[in-house]
């Protein structure tokens, strides 16, 4: 799985973190996720520490591979989240992700689920900023990619 996420204190991207990091024994033994963000590393390094990631979260500071996979910026996407998915949005930062200092674009999320050809078989574009692919189609795939 590839996902992209926003900037590193994005409360919405850190739940999705907290969201991987606790389920990730349940999925396949060979199930591998990369997550990116849209951030310098020294500002990622500082915000992604606590969530003791067992995968890789890696820095996009100048989207690269945010251009190369298509990646949205959007002004109305980052609202409709904000508006749409308050509960969501005041449990990330009552948890302490707090977007104080926003350092990286107003990205959209993406996931991508591809398989061991190296084929994406699943794109999930986000419609606003804490829209992610369901954990449970993730699961699913995580058995399926034979």
């Amino acid at each position: 799985m590839l996902s992209f996420l926003r900037f590193a204190s994005c409360p919405f991207c850190n739940l999705r973190i907290n969201e991987l990091v606790n389920a990730y024994d349940q999925l396949a033994d060979d199930f591998t996720i990369i997550a990116i963000f849209d951030s310098p590393l020294d500002n990622l390094t500082r915000h992604i520490k606590g969530h003791h990631a067992p995968h890789p979260v890696l820095a996009d500071e100048e989207n690269i591979y945010y251009a190369q996979y298509a990646i949205q910026h959007s002004v109305p996407g980052m609202l409709k989240g904000m508006l749409f998915r308050m509960p969501t949005l005041i449990k990330g930062m009552t948890k302490g992700y707090l977007p104080i200092v926003i350092k990286g674009r107003v990205t959209m999320p993406a996931d991508f689920l591809i398989d061991q050809n190296g084929i994406i078989q699943t794109a999930h574009y986000a419609k606003d900023e804490g829209d992610h692919l369901a954990f449970e189609t993730i699961k699913a795939f995580s058995f399926n990619t034979d």
